[in-house]
């Protein structure tokens, strides 16, 4: 007897849903050094969330004993500040934490800023760690034993700390052959791949934005296919011991330094700078177009990178005469979408921080924070829902234009500059000047930051001149 077409049409509603069950094709795919079944049975993400005890994790202080040195180096990193750096305490304390009990879209980040920034504390439940200070294994932050017991993140993309973490006695790390009295070794390919720092370094808004994505820059530019990776720049190799009771001395064991732009050195001249101008002479009251190129030859990811609303990178452009009077150059604008957005401003912006500071009727604060309008910066604008600019990555609904500087890509900036009538005779110099800050200087006076955080930092100058002549 025929199956009646609604009894064949069950059927194969059924077959199919018995089909994506157990197809391990639309399984979520695994990366790691362990066996793949003992890698699915990890929890990762948000999953992993009190999965774990404090209990599972050694504290630094027993990694010391042995890895002095290296430990030395880890204490003096922000890897090790994660939690208790003071900008990181004020930000998840003051806004993301009353954020998300006021705002259920973004409810998540109570917990999952932890996921990053105070790990061990995540996996334990424990939400929100006590404050930095207290004594807790929060205020460890990224610790010995967190890094050195991952093994693998689940998913297509390392993001949002979806790493895989084994606790016990196997530490993971880049050689094959340690011996330890106090634990096992074994060699870890994973532990040394971006990817790994991807884990954390990459990371998604609850509106599905990518808000963190330094891993991804540099897996989009030319150093995977050079060899380089992360740890060539962020934990450069130098000559030690592996641990105190080790006798040989190695001259490429990797420095636990975490290095980046809180430092000085990683800062100077992570972009080169040239400056020219199209003739070499000049009248007053002649036009001069002036060009700036600006080559990001030293870092592996966009600059800025990481959170990078956050982050400011500018170039200021002044004339000065031969009597020494200084005349502003605001940038030519190249008339991209969105280029409003990259050039200095200091129009109130950051509305949305009225939300978890309980003040509806917050106006804002200066956008840019800086002493002249018009020049470029360097920036990935985010929006919120209301399409207002943030500070708050996690609100981050939208992204602007990025107009940041890739690994080994040039920006070239135009300006112009009308002699003036009166301007004296002999040198017209120009000088540009590119600066950093690590935090909008409004922000961080508005909540209290210390100053450091929103210092700007000369990353580098270059200069050109013109002779002005009496014809």
């Amino acid at each position: 007897m025929p199956i009646p077409a609604i009894s064949r049409f069950a059927s194969c509603v059924a077959g199919f849903l018995v089909l994506l069950l157990t197809c391990p094709v639309l399984a979520q795919p695994v990366t790691g050094v362990l066996p793949e079944e003992e890698l699915r049975a990890i929890p990762s993400g948000d999953d992993a969330h009190g999965q774990f005890s404090y209990d599972d994790f050694q504290p630094a202080q027993q990694c010391t004993g042995c890895h002095l040195d290296i430990a030395g180096q880890w204490r003096r990193s922000l890897m090790s500040q994660a939690y208790t750096h003071h900008w990181d305490e004020i930000e998840y304390f003051r806004l993301a934490v009353p954020h998300a009990e006021r705002k259920e879209k973004v409810a998540e980040v109570k917990h999952g800023c932890n996921g990053c920034h105070a790990p061990v504390s995540f996996l334990a439940g424990d939400t929100p760690p006590p404050r930095p200070g207290e004594g807790s294994m929060a205020d460890e932050a990224v610790n010995c034993d967190m890094c050195h017991q991952v093994v693998g993140f689940a998913g297509e993309v390392p993001h949002n700390y979806n790493y895989l973490v084994k606790p016990g006695r196997t530490k993971w790390g880049g050689r094959e052959g340690m011996e330890s009295p106090h634990h096992l070794t074994a060699k870890s390919e994973f532990i040394q791949s971006a990817e790994f720092c991807g884990t954390c370094h990459n990371e998604k808004s609850p509106y599905d934005v990518w808000v963190k994505s330094t891993q991804l820059e540099y897996a989009e530019g030319p150093y995977p296919d050079m060899g380089i990776t992360c740890h060539d720049c962020h934990m450069p190799p130098g000559h030690g011991r592996l641990a105190i009771m080790g006798a040989e001395v190695v001259d490429d064991r990797r420095n636990h330094l975490f290095h980046g732009a809180h430092h000085q050195s990683k800062l100077a001249g992570v972009v080169e700078m040239v400056m020219w101008t199209e003739h070499p002479e000049c009248l007053p009251g002649d036009p001069v177009t002036l060009k700036l190129a600006l080559f990001n030859g030293k870092a592996g990811h966009k600059v800025p990178s990481g959170s990078a609303e956050e982050r400011q990178l500018w170039v200021t452009v002044h004339a000065v005469d031969a009597d020494g009077n200084r005349y502003h150059l605001p940038v030519e604008k190249k008339g991209f979408e969105g280029e409003e957005q990259t050039i200095t401003s200091n129009e109130l912006a950051y509305q949305d921080m009225g939300e978890p500071l309980d003040d509806p009727d917050f106006a804002g604060l200066p956008r840019d924070s800086t002493a002249y309008e018009g020049d470029r910066i360097f920036c990935l604008p985010y929006f919120d829902e209301q399409g207002r600019r943030t500070i708050m990555q996690w609100n981050t609904a939208s992204l602007g234009t990025d107009y940041r500087i890739a690994p080994r890509e040039t920006k070239t900036e135009t300006y112009l500059f009308t002699v003036p009538q009166d301007v004296p005779y002999g040198e017209l110099r120009f000088e540009a000047v590119l600066r950093y800050r690590k935090l909008v200087k409004s922000v961080g006076d508005f909540l209290d930051v210390p100053a450091e955080e929103t210092e700007a930092v000369v990353v580098g100058e270059a200069d050109t001149s013109v002779e002005v002549v009496n014809w």
